[in-house]
């Protein structure tokens, strides 16, 4: 089977995961740690799926670069630097190959078999996308043999499916699980999130106790 390659995007830990901010507080702490937690879990599930054939992680941030070249993964600037969009499409070209999925940063439940399922569904049109557990986001833009034209935002899923990219579903619940609020990062933990976000919630009395775990 081919694999494909993946391109997830990593904001600067500064204005990352803002709706985060009543959990974890100010930038830097736990609220850079999550960040990267985050993506260590996201980009560790996908190095390890079969499909796969490479990671590259679009940043500006240099401990986000440090960190996913540390599992594997490779990086690549966000030279556009005009937003998500182009900055998938620069990763996507610098990623190369025939198949191309742009995968969310926030997903620390996925599972590699997941993925898996999903990139092996994508295979039934040129262009497919996941939806995220709201139905309105997207957590997997898929593309193959065409451009990838991300259109990723608010109510990015209806405008995925009016260009033209066909809605896939399926039994992953980690993939549909992208974590922007307290709420979700809890729904993630009781998922089975990977074990960067796992750990550092057990470490955090600030996280536990706020997110209500047991430590």
């Amino acid at each position: 089977m081919s694999s494909w390659s993946v391109v997830v995007p990593a904001k600067r830990l500064a204005v990352a995961k803002t709706r985060l901010r009543p959990l974890t507080g100010e930038p830097g702490g736990d609220h850079g740690a999550l960040v990267l937690a985050l993506l260590a879990d996201t980009v560790a599930a996908a190095l390890a799926c079969p499909r796969v054939g490479s990671v590259v992680v679009v940043t500006d941030d240099p401990a986000a670069a440090q960190l996913v070249r540390a599992l594997g993964a490779g990086t690549v600037a966000d030279e556009p630097d005009r937003g998500l969009n182009p900055a998938l499409e620069h990763g996507a070209r610098h990623a190369g190959g025939d198949r191309v999925a742009a995968l969310s940063s926030d997903l620390p439940a996925l599972r590699s078999g997941e993925l898996a399922a999903a990139l092996t569904a994508a295979e039934m049109a040129p262009r497919c996308f996941v939806a995220d557990a709201q139905g309105t986001g997207t957590t997997l833009l898929t593309a193959a043999g065409v451009p990838l034209h991300p259109r990723f935002g608010r109510g990015s899923a209806q405008a995925h499916r009016k260009d033209g990219a066909a809605p896939l579903s399926g039994a992953w619940p980690g993939l549909l699980r992208d974590v922007d609020t307290p709420d979700d990062l809890r729904t993630a933990l009781a998922l089975g999130a990977g074990a960067r976000t796992t750990e550092l919630v057990r470490r955090s009395s600030r996280l536990a106790d706020r997110l209500g775990t047991a430590r």
